[in-house]
């Protein structure tokens, strides 16, 4: 199931709409320009229905929980970067160091 179908359930579930219907799903689909099967809209409505979405949310956010929180690395690729540029003869950062004096 594509994670449109219920993306366009949740925000009529946040715009107020505890139980939305597959015309809800759909009218928030086309305004969107997003093209859908009528069956897969039919689906999610009969999935969900008699239950709450913020239920099944809290639910299911302990499942992620076991899963880690991931994600670091990537960040400080560019402090790294500037002592090897200043060894390779980039020298940019020992110009901006510098500080001009002002002779009067």
């Amino acid at each position: 199931m594509a994670m449109k179908y219920l993306g366009a359930y949740l925000m009529s579930v946040i715009g107020g709409n505890e139980s939305p219907t597959a015309e809800d799903i759909t009218s928030i689909l086309d305004a969107g320009g997003i093209a859908y099967e009528k069956d897969m809209v039919k689906m999610v409505v009969e999935r969900m229905d008699g239950k709450k979405a913020h239920e099944l949310i809290s639910t299911g956010y302990g499942k992620f929980a076991a899963c880690g929180g991931g994600g670091g690395g990537g960040g400080g690729g560019a402090a790294a970067a500037a002592p090897a540029a200043e060894a390779a003869g980039g020298g940019g950062g020992k110009a901006a160091a510098k500080k001009e004096e002002v002779v009067e």
